[in-house]
């Protein structure tokens, strides 16, 4: 069984940077491709940036490129997604998802596992 988590969410100001944290627990040896997807309410769930199993290809959503970078520590399965200049439209639940597959990946469907979510809220 595979579990995701994130962490580092929470309250920033407008201008501020962000580091989230998604954490994968699974099969030692398997390594994943990761999305990070973000979601408000009443909306679909918007995707921000995927990272490749190795960390060799990166993608990102229009509205974050160029202000967030998303990375990955394989010995340890961890991936971080840096968010830099936040905004109140940053505002969001950001999920993490994995996918035992190579990647990246845009869509929600391409990934089998999701983590709870972490909120991020952006101040003006």
């Amino acid at each position: 069984q595979v579990h995701v988590v994130e962490s580092g969410g929470g309250l920033v100001r407008t201008g501020d940077s962000l580091t989230l944290s998604c954490a994968i627990a699974g099969r030692a040896t398997a390594t994943y491709a990761v999305g990070w997807f973000r979601q408000v309410p009443s909306t679909e769930r918007e995707f921000v940036a995927a990272i490749s199993w190795r960390g060799g290809k990166a993608a990102y959503g229009s509205a974050v490129e160029g202000r967030f970078a998303v990375s990955r520590e394989n010995t340890e399965n961890l991936v971080y997604l840096r968010m830099n200049n936040l905004g109140p439209e940053d505002t969001a639940v950001y999920y993490c998802a994995a996918t035992s597959r190579s990647g990246p990946f845009r869509w929600p469907h391409d990934y089998e596992y999701w983590g709870q979510g972490t909120q991020v809220t952006v101040s003006s």
